[in-house]
């Protein structure tokens, strides 16, 4: 079992800032375990102060829903009340947010956690953070999903 450590996540977030620096954005980034749990969270000088906030959440909806936050866009819209009341749960730490700058961080078949990153445009969070995990050595690649979202087949 690989195990998402501290040194992994700060090389993740290194890499980020990095890149977030190469097209000009201050950007907040964060990464948490496979249960959503933070690992590390890093707001750039000149990165607007709710975006560590938005950073997390999005990590947080990548490893607990176990998908990027983009290809869970189409399930949310079309089952919103599912994904409000989802965030309403008694365990739920945050908000679910399928959005683009939401990650899986995925290695050998096997979720570690997610990563999220808030301060560019949603497209610009997206590259950072799949230019980043690609670039690592993490996958990227997940089963599609069904109509409704849930992957194809299950009943989940």
């Amino acid at each position: 079992m690989t195990i998402l450590n501290l040194a992994a996540a700060e090389e993740i977030i290194e890499a980020a800032h990095q890149r977030a620096q190469l097209i000009g954005k201050a950007v907040s980034i964060a990464v948490v375990d496979a249960g959503g749990f933070p690992i590390a969270i890093r707001r750039a000088d000149g990165a607007r102060p709710l975006t560590p906030d938005i950073a997390r959440a999005k990590a947080y909806t990548a490893a607990i829903m176990q998908r990027p936050g983009k290809m869970l866009k189409k399930w949310q819209e079309s089952q919103p009340v599912f994904f409000a009341q989802l965030s309403q749960l008694p365990g739920a730490a945050l908000p679910i947010m399928a959005t683009e700058g939401s990650v899986t961080i995925k290695k050998d078949g096997e979720i570690l956690g997610g990563l999220g990153i808030a301060g560019g445009t949603a497209d610009e969070d997206q590259q950072i953070a799949e230019d980043v995990l690609q670039s690592l050595g993490y996958e990227l690649e997940f089963a599609a999903w069904g109509v409704t979202g849930r992957p194809a087949g299950k009943d989940a």
